[in-house]
């Protein structure tokens, strides 16, 4: 749920001094609130120097403001719209809303003078009074009028509360866990159960794991796995340990499969559906992690392949590579993926001979595990 969290409220990490802000917004934002409500994580996001800095809402003032103080001091300044677009787009209504330019605009007039105290000391969110645009604001129709930091805090009531972002957030939720092309009919029930808990995310994704569609025999390998799921999921198979040169290098391995740690530069943040991910470079990236995890090469990770196979006849590929799948696939393997795998059981690099040539006499126990790994059933949760 915080991976969740943190791309639904993504954040760049090499976007100036965002890199600084990063991993306490991690901490101290999406992870209290990641099982918490809707609502009060979105206030929590709106006001952390990390989203003020990345969509550049710190800088957002009123019309004919002028700085005072520091390398800007006598320059004029005025709104800027980047936070209020993707609040609503991305963080609240979804790009279907409902709402208009007029509504951006607005929006951003209601967040000026929300910004970063001390940016590169510091850095904590305070209000200017003297940045922020006093007048009335109409807001989807209703009028935003109780004046100063309140008129950001009420924009923030209204879009939690909205319709719109409770099925925007159900959507959202039903295909992270269920399929990405998500069931109308339990999104509605999701989106009921934000409605009426006041988007409490523990209500919603109990509709969603007591769902008969969650459960249903089609949901099973429905999902692809991101690059991190896929690292994290193949190094617990082979019941691998990480130190902290361990934990770099698989945080290394997910980036270079193409999902860096809070490397994500859109504010939409790393995707969620399958076409992003399935690719002949990124698959030949995920082989070439499982032959250097299995292989051994991951400084600071140790992963006993061996282990996985024990006890059965390494002169028998064939034998070393049912132990294999029964451990790795749970008895998942199609009858296409049991075919091609077994295919691979005479090429030389799988099969090692004796040096006189008179027979199959060990496996390469690490290089078969690593193309079990690359199959598809392991690709998919």
């Amino acid at each position: 749920m915080v991976d969740f969290w943190f791309n639904h409220f993504n954040v760049f990490a090499n976007k100036g001094e965002v890199r600084w802000y990063v991993t306490a917004y991690e901490r101290d934002v999406i992870r209290p609130h990641a099982l918490g409500r809707f609502p009060d994580l979105l206030r929590a996001t709106a006001r952390h120097p990390a989203m003020l800095y990345y969509l550049d809402n710190w800088l957002s003032v009123r019309p004919g403001f002028v700085r005072r103080g520091g390398p800007d001091q006598g320059r004029r300044a005025g709104l800027n719209e980047n936070y209020a677009r993707e609040l609503m787009e991305l963080h609240t209504l979804g790009v279907d809303g409902g709402y208009t330019q007029r509504d951006v605009t607005e929006v951003a007039r209601a967040f000026t003078g929300w910004t970063i105290d001390r940016p590169r000391e510091q850095a904590r969110y305070v209000f200017r009074p003297a940045a922020h645009d006093f007048g009335n604001k109409r807001v989807l129709g209703r009028v935003i009028s109780v004046g100063g930091e309140r008129d950001g805090e009420q924009v923030l009531d209204l879009l939690a509360a909205h319709p719109a972002t409770a099925r925007f957030i159900a959507g959202k939720l039903t295909r992270r866990f269920v399929n990405d092309q998500p069931p109308p009919a339990l999104v509605e029930r999701v989106a009921a159960a934000y409605r009426d808990t006041g988007g409490d995310i523990r209500a919603m994704l109990r509709v969603i794991f007591a769902a008969p569609e969650f459960r249903a025999a089609d949901t099973a390998g429905a999902k692809i796995k991101k690059p991190s799921e896929f690292v994290a999921s193949a190094a617990r198979a082979l019941g691998a340990s990480a130190d902290a040169r361990g934990a770099t290098a698989l945080a290394r391995a997910a980036a270079e499969i193409g999902e860096g740690l809070y490397e994500a530069t859109p504010p939409t943040g790393h995707p969620d559906r399958a076409e992003a991910w399935v690719n002949p470079g990124a698959l030949l990236a995920r082989m070439n992690f499982a032959l250097s995890l299995t292989g051994g090469r991951l400084p600071g990770v140790r992963a006993d392949v061996e282990a996985l196979v024990a006890g059965a006849d390494r002169r028998q590929p064939q034998a070393v590579l049912d132990r294999l799948l029964a451990e790795l696939l749970h008895g998942r393997a199609s009858e296409q993926t049991r075919t091609v795998l077994t295919a691979q059981l005479g090429l030389p690099e799988i099969t090692r001979l004796t040096p006189d040539d008179r027979g199959p006499a060990d496996t390469d126990v690490a290089k078969l595990a690593a193309l079990v790994l690359g199959s598809p059933e392991f690709q998919r949760r």
